[in-house]
């Protein structure tokens, strides 16, 4: 009997944590290493990931990698002192979700704990991958949040059905003297992988430069 136990327990395979990615690269989701991230799999994962569990409006869906590039402009716009670098971190805010996609608040609230472990271990190396700070200064973080937030706002009132009023209870409203105004057009998947990464490379190239003048 005791021999058939250890054959059980030696023929049971533990589960696949990693997954393979078009790049080539296999990424362990319990132990994610910089070394097998990649800009193109980041860009082509999110460019394929429904916000709002693909509850809104229009033709294509609206892309995790839209809403990055959108983020990313209202963040400059709300804090215009930040470098090249804070700007990545903010273009990337949402980069675990080319592994485990985006799930809506409420199933977080679920998951607990247990989902914010693996999504922190995955931002924390794309982040050392891009040469950023392994985890968001809490003063970036809360400006990020705030963009965040409002680019929430639009996405709840013009593509998911929400009223204003309703917007301003979950995300608050956005501030008056806020230039960029979104006007939402989700794009097709090649269109919102393309800017994705086209401002990848736009900021990539400013850190470059101010790395170079030091």
């Amino acid at each position: 009997m005791r021999r058939w136990r250890d054959f059980v327990k030696r023929s049971v395979k533990p589960p696949r944590v990693w997954q393979r990615m078009l790049s080539g690269r296999r990424l362990d989701l319990a132990h994610p290493s910089p070394m097998d991230i990649e800009i193109e799999d980041i860009a082509h994962g999110l460019a394929r990931v429904a916000r709002w569990n693909g509850q809104t409006r229009g033709e294509h869906a609206f892309s995790v990698a839209e809403h990055s590039v959108l983020v990313e402009k209202l963040v400059r716009q709300l804090e215009p002192g930040l470098g090249p670098q804070d700007w990545m971190t903010a273009l990337l805010h949402d980069s675990p979700e080319y592994v485990i996609g985006d799930m809506i608040s409420p199933f977080k609230a679920i998951l607990g704990e247990s989902y914010k472990g693996v999504e922190a271990r995955l931002q924390e190396a794309v982040h050392i991958r891009f040469g950023l700070k392994a985890v968001t200064p809490p003063a970036l973080k809360k400006v990020i949040k705030r963009a965040d937030n409002i680019c929430a706002w639009f996405e709840a009132v013009q593509l998911a059905g929400f009223t204003v009023e309703e917007s301003d209870g979950f995300f608050g409203k956005p501030p008056e003297g806020l230039k960029l105004k979104l006007k939402l057009a989700p794009l097709p998947v090649t269109g919102a992988q393309a800017a994705f990464l086209k401002r990848f490379g736009e900021i990539q190239a400013a850190i470059a430069r101010q790395e170079t003048t030091r």
